[in-house]
């Protein structure tokens, strides 16, 4: 009697695990993807993706996470010194702006386009603008943080087993952030810090190129583990 309870209960759990492996087969876990693109985003730069897709069965979004740096135009120089710093025009101006961006997104595949989908998430932006006077005397950054929402279309290409060419086509918009630099900060909500003379923050914001609106279109790879 006791052998025959052993057998059946022997039975029962390697019926369950093919089942549990049939299932497997049928519905695999989470798949997780790696991807580098660059090009376009307001100016040049790149991003890296890490993308996961099948959560569990028939649900059909994916979830990316990325950080991109882009090397963009950082605004007037001559503006900037002033609204930030002084009235004087001494030295050689020499400029340049970058920034640091942390994405999310979800992907939504499209039932009428092969290996494609439409994105959309939230965005965050860390922006610096450097303006630097050789012989004035004056070396100063810029900076803000932003806010934003982004979207587009993405195509992906198979070139062999787990590896895709990706093509991607989108916009991105960003909320006003505080105008910091020097010993100043310029604030959407007129909450300003040591302004210089009348400056205000619409003079600021259009001294200093701080992300708006970036069209985005961006070429690379995804590889699938």
């Amino acid at each position: 009697m006791r052998s025959r309870f052993v057998l059946i209960v022997l039975i029962f759990l390697s019926i369950n695990g093919f089942a549990q492996s049939l299932e497997n087969v049928l519905n695999p876990g989470p798949k997780l993807y790696s991807g580098v693109v660059f090009g376009y985003n307001g100016g040049f730069g790149g991003q890296l993706n890490l993308t996961i897709t099948n959560f569990q069965k028939d649900f059909p979004l994916s979830a990316r996470f990325g950080i991109g740096y882009t090397a963009m135009e950082p605004g007037k120089s001559a503006d900037a010194r002033r609204i930030f710093i002084n009235n004087a025009t001494n030295g050689t101006p020499e400029e340049r702006g970058w920034m640091w961006n942390l994405n999310f997104d979800l992907l939504i595949p499209l039932s009428f386009l092969t290996n494609s989908h439409i994105y959309l998430g939230p965005r965050y932006s860390m922006f610096t603008a450097n303006f630097k006077y050789v012989g004035g005397n004056e070396d100063f950054d810029v900076t803000s943080n932003q806010f934003g929402l982004g979207g587009g279309l993405e195509t992906q290409f198979p070139l062999v087993p787990n590896l895709y060419m990706v093509f991607s086509a989108g916009a991105e918009y960003f909320f006003e952030g505080t105008l910091k630099g020097h010993d100043t900060a310029y604030s959407p909500d007129g909450d300003d810090v040591n302004p210089r003379e009348d400056y205000s923050y619409s003079d600021a914001d259009e001294a200093v190129n701080q992300p708006q609106i970036l069209g985005r279109f961006m070429l690379g790879i995804n590889y699938g583990f």
